[in-house]
C-alpha cells in the first residue's frame, strides 16, 4: 500500500473573507474550479461544469468553519464509487494568508496512479487560478 495523499499550500495576498469566498461562494468557485448550486455549508452538494452545466463530483461538507477549515468528502465519476476527503485550511502569515489542502484517501494501487496523477494536475491548475482571481479580479 502506498500513501496517495495529495498536499498543496498557496499564498495569497488577501483577506480572510475574500479567500472564504473563493473556497464557498457559487460565483467566485465557478471562476476557478466549479459551480455548485448554492454556498458551500454542511450538507450534500455536487459541483457542476461551468460551461458544460454536466455534474463533475458530488459530496458532504463535513466541517465548515469560516476563514479557517473546510472539509468535505469528494468523488468523481472516475473514482468508481470511492470517497475520498478534501481539508483547506487558512492561516494568516506575514503579508498575507497561507492556503493549504490535503486530499486524502484517495483510491490506492497502479491502475488508480492515473487517477492520483490527474488530481494531482488540477490540484496545481486550480488553485493557481484561484490566486489569478484574487490578485487580479
Amino acid at each position: 500500500m502506498s500513501d496517495t495523499t495529495l498536499r498543496k499550500t498557496i499564498f495569497l495576498q488577501a483577506t480572510p473573507e475574500q479567500v472564504w469566498a473563493f473556497l464557498t461562494d457559487p460565483e467566485k468557485l465557478a471562476l476557478w474550479f466549479h459551480k455548485p448550486k448554492s454556498p458551500l455549508a454542511i450538507g450534500a452538494y455536487a459541483m457542476f461544469g461551468t460551461d458544460s452545466g454536466d455534474k463533475l463530483m458530488w459530496w458532504d461538507v463535513l466541517v465548515s468553519d469560516p476563514f479557517n477549515t473546510l472539509e468535505y468528502t469528494f468523488t468523481i465519476a472516475p473514482m468508481g464509487g470511492a470517497i475520498s476527503t478534501v481539508k483547506w485550511s487558512l492561516a494568516q502569515i506575514a503579508g498575507g494568508r497561507r492556503l493549504s489542502l490535503i486530499h486524502e484517501e484517495l483510491p490506492v494501487g497502479e491502475d488508480a496512479f492515473g487517477l492520483t496523477l490527474a488530481l494531482d494536475k488540477g490540484w496545481d491548475d486550480h488553485p493557481a487560478r484561484m490566486r489569478s482571481g484574487l490578485h487580479e479580479g
